[in-house]
């Protein structure tokens, strides 16, 4: 054995960390055959000093073995939660590991209520069409021929027979020539509507009735429909009127001075009332 070599006893040391360490084996890494410096105290000497490394190198290994354990024993709660996570969950649909779907069970839809459509506008109601004007015939002008039908109209709503209607149209010829006329006599007279104007005493209308005689008002009788229905009331009251001519029937309700002259009209008069039968 070398003088230099250690003794026996001193082949190895125990590290502070518990741990045994090789002095032969730290003393090759210094060199066999050098000679070591003189000690100058204990941490001076190469094999303390790389003693003392390989004892803190240990020591912190094992501070980072046991830490490393900590601190999985730390986090193990959390990954025990996520992985119940997991596992409760459905994995997303982008996960390449998809399950296939459970089988859909039909379902009756149900029916959903459409909105009712936009209400639209009611349209006004049409007004009544007014009735024609009757085409004139027998040489009548429009106006002669609309009184015409006024007399007529009037005659049938009081169930009169087809000759009395024929009496008041030759009548009306005679009387005004089928217009409503006022009277210079009765200034009155032309505040209502009128077609012209008479002097035949206070004789107004259609018929030229006279107020003085008890036929009406001259408001009345500026109507052509209210002087019809007087006329055909008057007629109804002759006894026999319909077995009368028609100058004899006019003559009994008219007390004209001139009798015969409704005789003339006749034949237009009939013409008259079949056009607006």
């Amino acid at each position: 054995m070398h003088p230099d070599d250690p003794s026996p006893q001193n082949q190895t040391e125990t590290c502070v960390c518990g741990l045994t360490t090789d002095r032969a084996s730290a003393e090759r890494r210094i060199g066999r055959h050098r000679t070591a410096p003189p000690r100058r105290g204990p941490l001076r000497s190469t094999p303390a000093r790389v003693a003392l490394a390989a004892g803190v190198t240990c020591c912190l290994g094992l501070i980072g073995f046991v830490g490393a354990q900590d601190t999985g024993q730390r986090h193990e709660p959390v990954r025990e939660v996520l992985a119940d996570r997991a596992a409760a969950e459905q994995p997303a649909s982008r996960d390449f590991t998809r399950t296939t779907p459970p089988v859909a069970v039909p379902v009756t839809p149900i029916p959903v209520a459409t909105p009712s459509p936009t209400p639209t506008k009611k349209k006004a109601p049409k007004k009544p069409a007014k009735p024609k004007r009757p085409r004139p015939v027998a040489g009548l002008d429009q106006l002669q021929m609309d009184n015409a039908k006024v007399i007529v109209d009037v005659g049938r709503a009081m169930q009169m027979p087809r000759r009395a209607l024929v009496v008041a149209i030759a009548t009306a010829m005679q009387e005004s020539n089928l217009y409503n006329l006022a009277s210079d006599v009765l200034p009155e007279s032309y505040d209502y509507p009128h077609q012209g104007s008479g002097s035949d005493h206070d004789s107004v209308g259609l018929f030229q009735q006279r107020p003085s005689s008890g036929w009406g008002t001259v408001a009345d009788l500026m109507r052509p429909a209210y002087t019809a229905r007087a006329f055909f009331t008057a007629l109804n009251e002759v006894p026999g009127w319909a077995d009368l001519s028609v100058t004899q029937a006019a003559q009994a309700v008219q007390v004209s001075a001139f009798p015969d002259a409704y005789a003339q009209h006749e034949e237009r008069a009939t013409t008259v009332v079949a056009a607006l039968v």
